[in-house]
């Protein structure tokens, strides 16, 4: 065994992309990315770099100019690249559950005017359900779209948009209680927006406000934004679909890549740290040995890689879910739950085997540290996918009679 987490049944144009985008990561990524994120400096080059390989058209149709691979192939690069640095597979992630919004749900209107420019990364995506006040409860949304002849005027605060600065087209979540009477179930008055703006900070076209970057613990270089909008107008035929009433749905639709995205983030920033650790550990001496060679530290790195071979098996099995067409609900729910948790404690575990070096910003496993937490609650904390994935079991498991 070469190294962990190796994918079986991979054909060579899969493997090809896989060998060019570690190469990208070993060269551009990690000599550069702890530098980037003690400062909060946005990865340009980076960016630019994952531009010219084409990934920002991975998952696109070859005829809107993308590459056309599957949601696997797309998860494996971003295992790839969250090993790397974390934050430039969240660049990504947001981008291309837009891409996959429009591809799945889009009217033929929509797809022709942002899929080809998405494949390019001359639009970037961001998408935005999250408010203040909303939590996990999704169906408490306030912000609003009212029909205006033909156009919706948006009102609403929202919150934790990545890429909220960067990006050209938002996918914005709002209720539309128009075509709907009172008294329908809030999933059923929901509409996705597709709201186009200027990169930057502050007004970023007329009632659209991007206040600032988040100051965070970690997940840092990546812009983390509020969203405000004030009496903002866009031409109707800017709702995603062209009806009203689907934005729920056509949303849960992209959450389910974006649980596997953070799984396979899970999982990439998991190997890095066991990477880190089990080099240290052949490094370090103590007692006139390498700490490799005690048995307690032999035991912690075979939890180390246990964990990360079950966490990367959950994540390819949701992937190739998806891809098969089925249903991946339950299957993205354990493979983010189980990835964010295992990766959790393989950085931690990984940070106690360098000792009080561990604790040094000098040190990359510092940096996975604060990284690590995020995934914890990225596209819905544990409860969350517990909840999801009770219910399915359930559902599959109900008695007859």
């Amino acid at each position: 065994m070469t190294r962990l987490a190796q994918t079986a049944g991979l054909n060579d144009v899969q493997r090809e992309i896989l060998a060019t985008v570690r190469d990208f990561v070993d060269k551009e990524i990690i000599p550069v990315a702890t530098g980037l994120e003690h400062r909060d400096e946005y990865p340009t080059e980076i960016v630019e770099g994952l531009k010219e390989l084409g990934l920002f058209g991975l998952m696109i149709p070859e005829e809107y100019g993308g590459l056309g691979e599957s949601l696997l192939t797309y998860a494996l690069c971003v295992e790839e690249i969250a090993r790397g640095w974390m934050s430039v597979s969240g660049i990504i992630n947001t981008h291309f559950i837009v891409a996959y919004m429009l591809k799945q749900h889009g009217t033929q209107e929509q797809k022709d005017t942002f899929l080809p420019r998405m494949a390019l990364g001359e639009v970037r995506g961001a998408f935005s359900m999250s408010e203040p006040a909303l939590g996990s409860d999704v169906s408490a949304i306030s912000s609003k779209g009212v029909k205006d002849g033909e156009e919706y005027v948006l009102n609403g605060q929202k919150m934790w948009l990545t890429n909220g600065g960067t990006s050209t087209l938002v996918a914005v979540l709002a209720r539309s209680d128009e075509g709907h009477p009172e008294g329908t179930a809030p999933h059923k008055s929901m509409t996705t927006f597709l709201v186009e703006k200027e990169p930057g900070f502050g007004e970023v076209r007329p009632g659209l406000t991007i206040p600032g970057k988040i100051d965070k613990m970690g997940y840092k270089g990546v812009d983390t934004t509020e969203l405000i909008m004030d009496d903002l107008r866009i031409p109707a035929n800017r709702a995603l679909g062209g009806t009203t009433g689907r934005g729920f749905y056509q949303m849960m639709d992209g959450v389910e890549v974006g649980r596997v995205n953070v799984a396979a983030r899970g999982c990439g920033v998991a190997q890095r740290a066991f990477e880190l650790g089990v080099s240290y550990a052949q490094q370090r001496h103590t007692f006139g040995k390498p700490i490799a060679q005690h048995q307690a530290i032999q035991f912690k790195l075979a939890e180390m890689a246990t964990k990360v071979e079950a966490a990367h098996a959950m994540m390819v099995n949701a992937a190739r879910k998806k891809d098969s067409g089925e249903r991946n609900d339950l299957e993205a729910g354990m493979a983010k739950y189980l990835a964010s948790e295992y990766c959790k404690e393989v950085v931690e575990d990984a940070f106690r085997i360098h000792g009080g070096y561990g604790f040094s910003k000098e040190y990359e496993i510092e940096r996975l540290y604060r990284e690590a937490p995020m995934l914890l609650i990225g596209e819905g904390t544990a409860e969350i996918q517990k909840m999801i994935i009770g219910r399915r079991l359930l559902e599959e498991y109900r008695i007859q009679g």
